[in-house]
């Protein structure tokens, strides 16, 4: 598992098309320049050129139609899906932004049942549109119930849209925006598109945000627009399965996204601390600094291990093995996390240059903090996770051992989900995840997991504690932590990771575990049996200062491996 180098792109995909958009994509940003990235940015100036050259490459075309709607071979395949988010991201998250709202504006008009409006898509697609995703609203939020948008029925049939969205990304120039409301008088729940070209669209207001200061976020209200039974893509309980289903996709490209920008961080704090000399030393020279580094490094390889492990199980799902509603929100929750915690670091080290407008970091900085809080904050998707927490410690399931789904196909089920019922999703015995592990650190680790799935038997939570949501949130942190290893081992053993960073990889899963611990001995009321488990919980990770060392030399061999073009 590499870090991503634009300058030295070694991702290989099985079909030379998407291979060469990446390079494509690269080359634009690359013969762009970051004075010119910064300058746009700082202007918040509407990425033109960036539209264009998706329109005129057919980019979005060719990530973004399943192969039943394509008519030049493109296909909805989440392992190159999962790449081109980290590729974007890397060079600014505006430009991320509208490839993410494009894949959620595009969730309901796949999964949905109107054929006509599925080749339109793809048509709109092809001549280099952009979708936008019409969910929340300036009052209630993503809150579905509460949705004021409404088709009012008419008596020569038809309806008129009436209300308002907000906050939607790609809402001053969609080709379509999936709409979701309700139809006035039986409150069936319903998407139909609209078309921003409409006289009866207007497009309120730019949202101007912090971060992705070039993106288009919009409010945009619909007065008496008139919709169709042609423009309907589902009703009832599809319509409302469209929703949730569209954002388990979409809240999975986050991850990706945080690491492409964390992947960036790492390569300028290297540089700028690398050539930097402060009183008679290099800065690289500082253990404080090497330890920064290394750190940052580890946490960022784990990152990726996780990410791409997760679009593993999402290319294998199906109605029998749904692994992945566990595995996404965790990428969402827990990868994103780890990105700000990455970019945390490296500014420790870049310090006052990462202010500097004329680096990618000071955007980044700004960026970054975004990603755990779109598509559900981190305490909507922890709520999500703890859901599965009996299965996976105490039901286990045999499953074929799934390898790495790079194999070019059509990601299908993603359209036709299976939803609710999520305490029938089962998983295979986690223990085997580390099988053959001969690792100090790993081990103590698996101590650690072993004692807390202890407590869930001998200790568990009452029913005080259970009805309590920041005791269950808390706690869900360690569950969290145990997944997460489990996904580092298994792509470790795919990518064949070396043992010295896999190692290191868990100095801080055993460090971040025992601050968990504490944090539920200090900041929660246990009963004496839960604090005693949580005190064992406590333990300081292997020293092994002969790997760190060689880890040190690994990320060291990256300074200057990569410089964006000015």
């Amino acid at each position: 598992m590499q870090l991503l180098n634009p300058k030295n792109y070694s991702r290989v995909f099985c079909d030379e098309e998407t291979q060469g958009l990446v390079l494509k994509t690269i080359d634009f940003f690359e013969t762009k320049g970051l004075a010119r990235i910064k300058a746009d940015d700082q202007a918040m100036v509407w990425y033109e050129d960036f539209l264009a050259f998706i329109k005129e490459e057919k980019v979005f075309a060719h990530f973004l139609t399943p192969a039943a709607y394509s008519s030049s071979g493109g296909r909805w395949d989440m392992w190159r899906i999962s790449e081109f988010n980290e590729v974007l991201a890397f060079y600014g998250l505006c430009y991320w932004y509208a490839w993410q709202v494009t894949i959620l504006g595009l969730g309901p008009i796949w999964m949905g049942e109107n054929e006509e409006v599925k080749r339109r898509a793809a048509k709109l697609l092809d001549g280099g549109g952009v979708f936008a995703f019409g969910l929340s609203e300036r009052t209630h939020g993503a809150d579905l119930y509460s949705t004021e948008m409404t088709l009012e029925p008419q008596p020569g049939g038809g309806y008129l849209a009436r209300g308002s969205k907000y906050y939607i990304g790609n809402g001053n120039c969609a080709a379509l925006v999936s709409t979701f409301g309700k139809i006035a008088g039986s409150g069936e729940y319903v998407f139909f598109v609209v078309d921003p070209r409409h006289e009866k669209y207007h497009c309120v207001k730019k949202i101007d945000t912090s971060g992705v200061r070039q993106a288009y976020v919009a409010e945009y209200r619909l007065d008496d627009y008139p919709v169709g039974e042609g423009d309907i893509l589902s009703r009832g309980e599809h319509a409302w399965n469209s929703s949730l289903n569209t954002i388990n996709v979409g809240k999975f490209e986050l991850g990706c996204a945080s690491i492409g920008i964390a992947t960036h961080c790492f390569y300028e704090a290297l540089n700028h601390a690398a050539a930097r000399n402060l009183y008679g030393r290099q800065v690289t020279d500082f253990p404080h600094v090497r330890k920064l580094l290394v750190e940052s490094y580890v946490r960022l390889i784990a990152m990726k291990l996780v990410a791409y492990r997760s679009a593993d199980y999402l290319r294998v799902a199906g109605d029998d093995d749904r692994r992945y509603l566990l595995f996404n929100p965790i990428v969402k929750m827990k990868v994103t996390g780890q990105g700000e915690k990455v970019v945390a670091l490296l500014h420790e080290i870049i310090a006052a240059k990462g202010f500097e407008q004329d680096t990618y970091f000071e955007m980044a900085i700004r960026d970054i903090g975004m990603l755990p809080k779109l598509e559900g904050t981190e305490h909507v998707n922890m709520a999500l996770i703890i859901k599965f927490v009996r299965n996976y410690f105490f039901d286990p399931q045999p499953y074929e051992e799934v390898g790495q789904m790079s194999r070019p196909a059509d990601d299908g089920y993603l359209f036709r989900q299976k939803t609710g019922k999520l305490a029938s999703v089962r998983f295979p015995d986690y223990r085997l995840a580390y099988r053959g592990v001969d690792s100090p650190n790993v081990k103590v680790f698996a101590e650690q997991v072993a004692l807390f799935r202890s407590l869930l038997i001998t200790a568990p939570p009452s029913r005080e504690q259970a009805a309590n949501i920041d005791y269950m949130l808390a706690a869900g942190e360690l569950f969290t932590l145990a997944v997460y290893a489990q996904l580092v081992l298994e792509n470790a053993r795919l990518y064949a990771v070396d043992g010295d960073i896999v190692e290191q990889i868990f100095t801080f899963l055993v460090k971040d575990f025992s601050a968990q611990a504490l944090r539920m001995i200090i900041g929660q009321e246990n009963s004496p049996a839960q604090e005693e488990i949580f005190r064992q919980m406590l333990r300081k990770p292997v020293a092994d200062d002969e790997g760190w060392r060689r880890v040190w030399e690994v990320v060291y061999g990256h300074r200057d491996r990569y410089v964006m073009n000015e």
